[in-house]
């Protein structure tokens, strides 16, 4: 798909924690919709190694944050100057490089927000199918994770407050309260995740561990014990 000259409009957010080893290559990966006018925003939570320093030379804005996803999302949304379509991404997942030309189709076509699907990149071949899943539940539900790096309507997002300051599951309710006001596009050609999480935890021991944690989320248990515990695993 040709890119299209979207100067001034997309604003790329990436929260960070301590991702120095990778994130030099992350923004490097970039460079080409940043050059097509998007503005690249890098929100730290309180890195204790020197992803701040690596950073600094690949954005336009580098920023922190009181540590927590959503509070730095909500932080780099804050400074996104005159850009109407926000771009969250996880400091692990690389996005297509047209990435700008398929949001901007998606817009055209009526969407306010969105996701992409996923690919899981690593060595076993179970990540494909977990890719295949996950992409398959946020098409049917309009419920989708920050892995499969969301787009949202400026305006909108504003409308609905940014994200909720929990320290889990942020990505999850925003996309109960979007898809509330708007159906969600889903790209089709994927952003590439690192399936790093997966392989160091075991396969099977993560996918227990995300859907036992987004079950307890929706019978209502408290985020915070939820996110402590995630912590905990990790």
């Amino acid at each position: 798909m040709t890119a299209v000259d979207r100067s001034g409009r997309l604003a790329i957010i990436v929260p960070v924690l301590n991702e120095a080893a990778g994130i030099e290559a992350a923004l490097a990966a970039l460079q080409g919709l940043r050059k097509r006018g998007a503005r690249l925003i890098v929100v730290d939570g309180g890195s204790q190694d020197d992803t701040p320093a690596r950073a600094g030379r690949f954005v336009d804005e580098m920023l922190t944050a009181e540590r927590g996803r959503a509070r730095q999302m909500n932080a780099g949304a804050a400074r996104a100057g005159d850009a109407d379509v926000l771009l969250f991404l996880h400091a692990d997942t690389r996005l297509p490089t047209d990435a700008d030309a398929r949001i901007a189709a998606a817009q055209a076509a009526g969407a306010r927000w969105g996701h992409f699907d996923v690919r899981i990149d690593g060595r076993s071949p179970w990540l494909r199918w977990i890719a295949r899943l996950m992409n398959l539940r946020s098409r049917l539900t309009g419920i989708c994770t920050g892995d499969q790096a969301i787009f949202v309507e400026r305006h909108l997002f504003e409308q609905l407050h940014g994200y909720a300051d929990m320290p889990l599951m942020e990505d999850i309710e925003f996309s109960r309260r979007a898809r509330a006001l708007a159906s969600p596009a889903a790209i089709s050609v994927p952003v590439v995740t690192s399936g790093r999480r997966w392989e160091q935890r075991g396969i099977w021991q993560t996918i227990w561990l995300m859907w036992s944690l987004r079950w307890r989320y929706w019978r209502g248990e408290d985020p915070a014990a939820l996110a402590r515990e995630y912590r905990e695993v990790r």
